[in-house]
């Protein structure tokens, strides 16, 4: 496999509030289901393909992922602070090519291959079927969807906003994405424009989510390439998403097709 060289950042820093009380003594990413936690379910499909050099950025109880003999980063203000801020507390690991990933989800290995093969800058996983997961973890899916809108030519062209519509989904992003080297120097860029100004469509820097930085690299004129996936993946975000028969069914794929 040609993927050594390829460094993984995982973003584990969250409480996990809505999966409480099974955060109560650990991070979201160390939540078990059926017996396995989602990031050392997700680490398994990662080595899968040869990854093997790891970063997390951790921050809530994070004394429990020293288990993982992974370099440790912390976010110490992880309690008042979102994900593009725990990404850049590990800015020193923001070169050459790389993977970033949120620590509550697991996806197959075929989404994996697929993002691997993808030879743009920016590239960021979609779920093209994601109507049906949605709507088996919610009542109404677009309580908790986002905008995602493409292009003809598989570009983003808007990511992270609130729905109106089914018709504003064109697929769901998922917190799964590939940078080349110049990626890498075109988030930096657009983070610290945002950091001088200190204020991002009203909301400040601690706070903004990595949709936010995505769609504010798309304003400034930097392409993100969608990887359509319609592969089995995993998001445990709230104690019904933890209970899910979904859930389970799922993992049980993932794992069985390792």
């Amino acid at each position: 496999m040609q993927n050594k060289n390829l460094k993984v950042i995982l973003l584990v820093a969250g409480e996990g509030k809505r999966l409480r009380p099974y955060t109560e003594d650990r991070p979201k990413c160390l939540v078990e289901v059926d017996g396995q936690s989602l990031i050392s379910r997700q680490l398994e499909v990662l080595k899968s393909q040869g990854l093997n050099d790891f970063i997390m950025i951790g921050g809530y109880k994070s004394i429990m992922l020293e288990k993982f003999n992974t370099k440790l980063i912390l976010n110490p203000r992880f309690f008042e602070t979102n994900m593009v801020w725990s990404l850049f507390c590990g800015e020193t690991e923001l070169e050459g090519d790389l993977i970033i990933s949120y620590g509550d989800i697991v996806y197959s290995k075929e989404i994996l291959e697929a993002l691997l093969k993808s030879k743009k800058d920016i590239s960021v996983t979609i779920d093209k079927n994601w109507l049906s997961y949605w709507e088996s973890r919610n009542e109404d899916p677009l309580d908790d969807a986002e905008t995602l809108k493409l292009r003809n030519d598989g570009t983003i062209s808007e990511i992270g906003l609130k729905p109106e519509s089914l018709d504003n989904i064109e697929g769901q992003y998922m917190g799964l994405m590939k940078f080349s080297n110049k990626g890498i120097r075109q988030l930096k860029e657009v983070f610290h424009k945002i950091k001088k100004n200190k204020i991002l469509n009203n909301k400040v820097i601690e706070n903004l989510y990595m949709t936010d930085l995505l769609q504010e690299l798309i304003y400034s004129g930097f392409s993100i390439h969608s990887v359509p996936i319609s592969d089995s993946w995993v998001e445990v975000d709230t104690v019904e998403d933890l209970n899910s028969k979904t859930t389970s069914e799922r993992l049980m794929h993932i794992k069985k097709n390792l």
